[in-house]
């Protein structure tokens, strides 16, 4: 049976808010959440509402809940990191240099082969696609025109593959490489200063030569890195 969307929503709220404090720190893992009537209460939301949204918080690793000790914020191992809201709770608060690094290393690890790969197998139509974002990063006047186009340069990169694999994975990441990229962008002193970079993973993939698509592509994220870590120095 389909649950009215007043249900539903008050749910996510529940979600979203509890969600955000765990994830953010403010309920720190070994803390124990109130009563449920109370939790309830102060929430202002019903306790069925509550509970389910207990059981989704659970199942993302955030909380357990035991019999004699209540319902306890869980260690950060246990967290489905790649969780679409659990990266978007973590990249809601303002990312620490311990995640961004984690960030680049995702993205060492993850677009170089995609890049390779996509030089490889891409469609002439994936190609026109690529190119697209490519002039929408190009014609950006700002940084979140930049940003949108960025984001569709790196995600027609990865449907390029043609490895569904590499696509789904994009998809569940994409909220954190999306802030990685205002990040790495605001920092800078001119926020196209990637664009040659850019320019140089397009030109590979359109020639098909795998190998300068993967280097061009380390090259771009090493930068990228080393442009965050001089700000972070500077602050």
């Amino acid at each position: 049976m389909v649950k009215p969307m007043a249900v539903r929503s008050l749910h996510n709220q529940v979600i979203h808010e509890l969600g955000r404090l765990i994830v953010s720190g403010e309920l720190a893992p070994g803390e124990g959440l109130p009563r449920e009537e109370l939790l309830a209460e102060r929430m202002n939301v019903s306790r069925t509402a509550l509970r389910e949204a207990m059981k989704v918080l659970s199942a993302k690793g955030l909380i357990e809940s035991r019999q004699k000790t209540g319902t306890r914020v869980r260690d950060t191992i246990h967290w489905n990191q790649l969780d679409a809201d659990v990266l978007a709770w973590r990249c809601a608060s303002m990312p620490t240099e311990d995640f961004v690094e984690k960030l680049v290393e995702m993205r060492e690890i993850i677009e170089p082969a995609a890049a390779a790969a996509a030089a490889r197998r891409r469609t002439a139509e994936q190609l026109e696609t690529l190119a697209t974002a490519y002039e929408a990063m190009a014609a950006s006047a700002n940084l979140d025109a930049w940003t949108e186009a960025d984001l569709a340069f790196h995600e027609a990169m990865l449907h390029a593959t043609n490895n569904e694999l590499m696509v789904s994975l994009f998809s569940v990441v994409e909220t954190a490489l999306g802030t990685y990229f205002v990040l790495s962008a605001r920092t800078a002193s001119n926020f196209k200063y990637s664009l040659p970079h850019h320019k140089k993973v397009l030109d590979a993939i359109r020639r098909r030569q795998p190998e300068v698509a993967r280097q061009a592509m380390v090259k771009m994220v090493s930068d990228s890195r080393s442009n965050i870590r001089r700000h972070s120095k500077k602050a």
